[in-house]
């Protein structure tokens, strides 16, 4: 499996938490879960860190099974209808935003139900 994610480094600007928050949900999240070949998404938000100074307040978290298919996801016409619904979140941060790809490996735990 293949995790393609994005890093909103930085902190939300002072009085855009809700706002913040609430386009993710109702504005760019549609758009992330109608991509191609997608297996699971996951959002994260920021309740701490052990590094003020490098804090993440959103990370989004996109499952793939192959590298082709993330190809296939980013050439979609997806891509850009959520970099654009993108622009107004990123507006609402003192930061960037970052992309990386992981290959994952998942291990059951001993004791643990499969």
């Amino acid at each position: 499996m293949f995790i393609r994610c994005a890093f909103f480094k930085g902190r939300i600007r002072p009085g855009m938490e809700e706002a913040f928050h609430a386009h993710w949900r109702n504005e760019v999240r549609p758009h992330w879960e109608k991509f191609p070949n997608l297996l699971a998404l996951q959002v994260l938000r920021d309740v701490e860190s052990d590094d003020e100074d490098s804090r993440f307040p959103l990370v989004m978290a996109m499952t793939f099974e192959t590298r082709a298919h993330i190809a296939e996801a980013l050439a979609s016409p997806t891509r850009w209808a959520s970099k654009a619904a993108s622009a107004p979140l990123i507006e609402m941060l003192d930061g960037h935003v970052i992309h990386t790809v992981f290959e994952a490996d998942s291990f059951s735990l001993p004791g643990s139900a499969d």
